[in-house]
């Protein structure tokens, strides 16, 4: 008998609708017993292969608005992860899937991804701020969005990088604006100011569309003058 993440995986990327919404439910429920103990609960091979069964069933969903309701849907299982070592590796192997098979996207199908990564980083916020912001939590993540994404030495493609940047100041926003102090703040943005400002190839459009973005982000929190110090002193 096959593993369960292999039968979940061909589920999901069934052609039969039908078919791949009852996978998402029942692995919404398999997902949630399976971590509900304090740590563990799904191996990274494990859990790739759920992605990639993910990633096929947003593949082979038509229609604007059912894409947007599946990538929702796929963005709230992160909620069903029930211990954060779990959610750690749950977020990780999410953009270790979309680095492996971003270049095989063809150009029809870009948005609905480019849609399922903002809102899966919405909700990553999302699993923070539940937690109070935990400072141990913050930099788990942060540490995740550099080695996967960020780093000049990662494995993600320049349209999942540049992605990233375009939204991740955004969605900090949406969900921790109202609540986040001024250093808390930079906690998210001196890293990621630091890391797109190293970025080897196409340093110097990245460089520029990152400034743009942290100086909208320091205006519209009112602390313009911190993101830019921290912006400056990264690029020196």
């Amino acid at each position: 008998m096959q593993p369960a993440e292999i039968q979940f995986a061909q589920r999901l990327a069934s052609h039969e609708k039908g078919i791949r919404d009852r996978a998402v439910k029942k692995l919404r429920q398999y997902i949630s017993v399976k971590t509900q103990k304090e740590t563990g609960g799904f191996s990274q091979e494990e859990l790739l292969k759920i992605w990639k069964g993910l990633f096929y069933c947003m593949w082979v969903q038509d229609e604007p608005l059912l894409q947007e309701e599946l990538a929702n849907t796929i963005s709230q299982l992160i909620h069903a992860v029930n211990n954060s070592d779990a959610q750690h590796l749950f977020i990780q192997t999410f953009w270790k899937t979309m680095n492996r098979e971003w270049k095989g996207i063809d150009r029809l199908r870009l948005d609905k991804y480019y849609m399922l990564i903002r809102l899966v980083l919405r909700e990553s916020f999302e699993v923070l701020k539940r937690n109070g912001w935990e400072e141990s939590r913050i930099k788990l993540f942060l540490d995740v969005l550099m080695k996967e994404v960020l780093h000049p030495e990662s494995q993600s493609p320049n349209g999942v990088k540049f992605h990233f940047i375009d939204i991740y100041l955004d969605e900090l926003s949406k969900v921790g604006g109202k609540e986040l102090l001024a250093d808390q703040n930079l906690k998210f943005i001196d890293p990621f100011c630091k890391i797109a400002a190293k970025t080897k190839e196409d340093q110097e459009a990245a460089d520029r569309h990152t400034k743009e973005k942290a100086d909208g982000y320091g205006l519209l929190l009112g602390w313009e003058p911190f993101v830019k110090t921290a912006f400056v002193q990264n690029t020196l």
